[in-house]
């Protein structure tokens, strides 16, 4: 089930908001709990069990840091500590990894005799996952306690806003919120509003994208013209980044109606004028958990410049990793720990008065990268780079088809929409009309208008996919 579903909208939502708000206070973490092991389930059945199992082993392993903390038993807490990372991290691996491992294995002649044809990828694996060893190592540094009910722990674990694409949701973030929390009417009206804002990312803008960076991609190298492939590359820069940060606006958004304020995860990141600050708006919960559970840990950028860039190295290689089980992540990965390193390199630093050449080179660093992501294997990706550098022709393709006016309309206003022209319209409105009731008339009608043409986009198509979701 996914956010921009009609059966999502018109009958999951209303009806696990209509009881939520019906039941008392006490019994409301219960509910979220079990529809969100329902919506876990409805796409992936009975691996619904290992989420369940998750939750279980992190409530122990919780229970028991916080108990040696209490008792003064650091070497306990350690040993706890290491055990419960360690099974979460075996989970993520057997699950997510063990094809590509054992792909890997065959390519060195190496042969296991090993069955792994029925492991299956669940959704949101890597999220979840990320979650529970934040919890873990919060409670043994002392920053939380340790969660004393199941219920309240695999609500916070499974809780359906960010449970199969984010963003991540650390406890220690919201932990007084799954205790205690209230629904103003507006909190729960500026949920509305993000939520529509990114159901309209999603629909409008992704998803048409999407589509034609699909096509392009699926086309042999040698048939592209060099315009072609820049026209596929930003497509696809588009789609990610409206796919994503859409959903995330979503997932915040829901998570207003029930109380819950989650942190931003996106603050267009392609106005970014190096790839340092292009991380630092780009999937912020990610780069933040690996900065704060794994960079800092390692000694950050406190024990010299070499040593720096050995962690920022380790950071970006599993950055690429946990996007998925493919040299493409991996050396994607790299590809922007590599430039992280080079501007931390003196005579490669630009001046502020070269903002322009700046907001350029990001931009063709971070395209470039996303051709590497996006393409099915490195061999295609590679060839696919040198073709938009090689300015030459290729023969008539189909995604040229689709290249119509609207096609390019929705490409330039994706195009202005990654800036922050939405807040900029939104002040100068505000300045035009003084009378704030009447600005924010406007303002709930273009997002009235933004979902019903989203429902019209939906009704006559089924390209509806969620890049996040294999992550």
């Amino acid at each position: 089930m996914v956010f921009s579903s009609t059966v999502f909208i018109f009958l999951y939502l209303p009806f696990v908001l209509g009881i939520y708000f019906l039941l008392d206070k006490k019994l409301r973490n219960l509910f979220l709990l079990i529809a969100s092991l329902f919506f876990y389930a409805w796409g992936e059945g009975i691996l619904v069990l290992l989420m369940m199992s998750s939750i279980g082993v992190n409530y122990i392993a919780g229970l028991l840091i916080d108990i040696s903390n209490k008792k003064l038993k650091t070497r306990r807490s350690n040993a706890f500590l290491i055990i419960g990372v360690t099974l979460n991290l075996m989970v993520l691996v057997y699950y997510k990894y063990i094809h590509f491992i054992f792909e890997n294995l065959q390519f060195l002649e190496l042969k296991l005799n090993f069955d792994t044809s029925n492991v299956t990828l669940p959704i949101g694996i890597s999220f979840f996952t990320f979650q529970s060893i934040s919890y873990l190592i919060d409670v043994h540094r002392g920053s939380v306690e340790g969660q004393r009910s199941i219920i309240n722990l695999g609500m916070y674990i499974a809780l359906f806003p960010q449970l199969i694409a984010g963003p991540i949701v650390r406890y220690i973030d919201i932990s007084k919120e799954i205790e205690s929390r209230k629904v103003t009417s507006s909190l729960f009206k500026s949920g509305i509003s993000r939520f529509l804002i990114g159901f309209a990312k999603k629909v409008i803008i992704a998803n048409n994208v999407g589509f034609i960076a699909d096509k392009i991609f699926g086309v042999p190298v040698g048939d592209l013209s060099t315009s072609m492939t820049w026209i596929g590359a930003i497509c696809y820069s588009l789609q990610i980044y409206y796919d994503f940060s859409g959903y995330s606006d979503m997932a915040i958004g829901l998570g207003k109606m029930f109380g819950f304020n989650f942190k931003e995860n996106f603050e267009h990141p392609y106005i970014s004028k190096s790839i340092k600050e292009f991380w630092r708006r780009w999937h912020i919960s990610l780069s933040s958990w690996f900065r704060d559970y794994l960079y800092i840990p390692l000694g950050g950028n406190k024990k010299g410049k070499y040593r720096t860039y050995v962690n920022l190295f380790i950071v970006f290689l599993l950055t690429g990793l946990w996007h998925g089980a493919s040299w493409n992540f991996i050396i994607w990965g790299l590809f922007h720990g590599f430039f992280l390193i080079l501007e931390r390199i003196e005579p490669f630093t630009l001046s502020s008065k070269f903002n322009i050449l700046k907001r350029i080179y990001l931009l063709l660093v971070v395209i470039i990268g996303w051709v590497i992501f996006r393409a099915e294997d490195l061999g295609y990706a590679v060839d696919y780079i040198f073709r938009m550098f090689a300015f030459k022709d290729g023969v008539y393709t189909y995604p040229y088809l689709f290249l119509n006016t609207y096609v390019l309309t929705i490409i330039l206003l994706g195009i202005l929409f990654a800036t922050p022209l939405r807040a900029l319209l939104v002040e100068k409105l505000k300045i035009i009309l003084p009378n704030k009731f009447g600005a924010l008339a406007i303002e709930r009608g273009v997002y009235i208008m933004l979902f019903l043409f989203a429902l019209m986009e939906l009704a006559q198509t089924t390209y509806n996919p969620f890049i996040y979701f294999r992550f």
